[in-house]
């Protein structure tokens, strides 16, 4: 198979496919790709799963800095929307981790696509803060530690019927004075409040 053949074979793969692909045989792939190939084989597999698998022994110890964009998604009511991960049982934000050459802007759009099945646009995105440092550190139940660089941005234009996918066990506009206890990112959430109250 040339590279191009072996890259459409992973994008058919489930992503439990994807993630038991020996690291032998990963290395075989990757080692006779050209930078290009590797982001599109990065992308298909996504970017931090990709990361982790290239690092063999040392995937789940390996503590990972990595960019990514949230939003907070306000309906008519002034209620915003937070999803309930099925990987823990946290009520966090819509939103994920940034492609390789994807800029935010499309990583928030993609985002809320795959996980709500809400369609927003460019142009109605408000960029609110960038939030980095030890408040944006996220220890995952297989034992992963990452650290996020995190674009926050806001929206109250959307189109589409809320739906998620096996990301979510649930979604719900929840009101600002009545949030969940258990967030997966009161810090995000916080500063948008905060930038609330000083308008």
């Amino acid at each position: 198979m040339n590279n191009q053949e072996i890259i459409e074979k992973v994008k058919n793969m489930s992503i439990e496919e994807q993630r038991e692909i020996p690291y032998k045989e990963l290395v075989s792939m990757v080692d006779k790709m050209k930078a290009d190939e590797i982001i599109e084989l990065s992308n298909a597999i996504g970017y931090p799963v990709f990361t982790r698998m290239c690092m063999g022994d040392l995937r789940h110890k390996f503590v990972l800095l990595q960019d990514g964009a949230a939003i907070i998604i306000e309906n008519e009511k002034g209620e915003i929307l937070l999803q309930s991960r099925a990987d823990r049982d946290k009520w966090g934000l819509p939103g994920g981790c940034q492609e390789l050459g994807e800029r935010f802007e499309d990583t928030i759009i993609r985002e809320v696509k795959e996980e709500t099945n809400l369609d927003i646009l460019e142009s109605d995105l408000e960029l609110l803060a960038v939030v980095s440092g030890a408040s944006r550190r996220n220890d995952y139940p297989n034992g992963d530690v990452v650290i996020n660089n995190t674009a926050l941005f806001y929206t109250n234009k959307y189109t589409g019927e809320l739906k998620w996918d096996n990301e979510s066990k649930n979604m719900k506009y929840f009101p600002k004075d009545k949030l969940p206890k258990n967030q997966n990112d009161p810090d995000l959430i916080n500063a948008f409040i905060e930038k609330q109250n000083k308008k």
